[in-house]
């Protein structure tokens, strides 16, 4: 999340801090306290990842801290570097400027080092991106299809029912509900179970995208794309469509539940009634139509 800053006043910008530090506490006081749900959204004034949720999270946030050292460094080097030769060769110190125009060795040391650089980065980069993109043997699938502008879930492991899952206009939110990013159906998984995600779109190319997932995935037409994530503790996950997608594209957002096996069990049965014989995505597409012209004003 981006804020500007050039508008706020000093008062607004500390009321803005102490708002920002509420989600935060609360976050931490979550992960302290076993046995309470864990939920993982956007924060104001955010400048890292989101807590990782997932295996293939943890794994990226590791490679950022690995980069951010090695980035880290190498500033700190080019900085002092130039430093030493802003001072050494200052022109009151040399009056005849040096016409030495190359040093072997200094050369292959330039070239040697960002090689090496390259490679130490490159090692574990190439095995998370393997890590990340073979679907280990899932417990269930879920396929998620893109749509202007909402997506649609299907369960094709647990009866093969299917749902649409809407944005929550600002109207009808509830207490504790976050704006722009809670929905009317929910995704529900089982905590503990590798979940394969099957990506498509059934108009313009979408983004199915869920950040403490490490999960962002294109859906496009025509084409089934696959992902993966295997949620460690039980709790809420929020996300939002990440491709342009059309003027909606910010109000098509992602909640992910992630639950007991016995409790997703439960649900699963629950699901089965409920969206048996369902006209969802009709209604889904009346919805948004009905919806388009007031959160374009908003959206002003």
């Amino acid at each position: 999340m981006r804020f500007g800053m050039s508008s706020l006043m000093p008062s607004a910008l500390l009321r803005s801090r102490w708002v920002g530090l509420g989600p935060t506490l609360l976050g931490l006081f979550a992960s302290i306290v076993p046995g309470m749900a864990f939920a993982d959204q956007p924060r104001p004034w955010e400048m890292m990842f989101q807590d990782p949720a997932t295996p293939v999270m943890d794994r990226v946030e590791s490679f950022h801290h690995l980069l951010l050292w090695i980035i880290a460094i190498i500033v700190a080097f080019v900085a002092v570097l130039l430093g030493l030769v802003c001072l050494r060769f200052r022109e009151s110190v040399n009056p005849a400027p040096s016409r030495r125009s190359h040093h072997t060795l200094l050369e292959v040391v330039w070239t040697a080092v960002p090689v090496l650089i390259l490679v130490v980065v490159a090692v574990p980069s190439f095995k998370l991106l393997y890590y990340s993109d073979v679907v280990p043997p899932p417990d269930l699938t879920i396929k998620a299809t893109g749509h202007q502008w909402y997506w649609e879930y299907e369960y094709p492991d647990n009866g093969d029912f299917s749902f649409v899952s809407n944005l929550v206009d600002d109207a009808d939110l509830q207490p504790g509900q976050l704006r722009l990013l809670t929905t009317d159906n929910v995704v529900v998984v089982p905590v503990g179970k590798n979940v394969r995600l099957q990506v498509t779109a059934g108009d313009v190319i979408h983004s199915w995208a869920v950040p403490s997932f490490g999960v962002k995935i294109d859906a496009v037409p025509g084409r089934l794309n696959e992902a993966w994530f295997n949620v460690k503790e039980p709790g809420t996950y929020y996300g939002q469509c990440s491709e342009l997608c059309g003027t909606m594209h910010g109000f098509m957002p992602i909640m992910v539940k992630a639950v007991p096996p016995d409790e997703y069990d439960a649900w699963v049965k629950q699901a089965q009634s409920d969206f048996a014989a369902n006209s969802q995505p009709e209604d889904a597409k009346t919805a948004a139509a009905q919806r388009l012209p007031a959160l374009s004003l908003a959206a002003r």
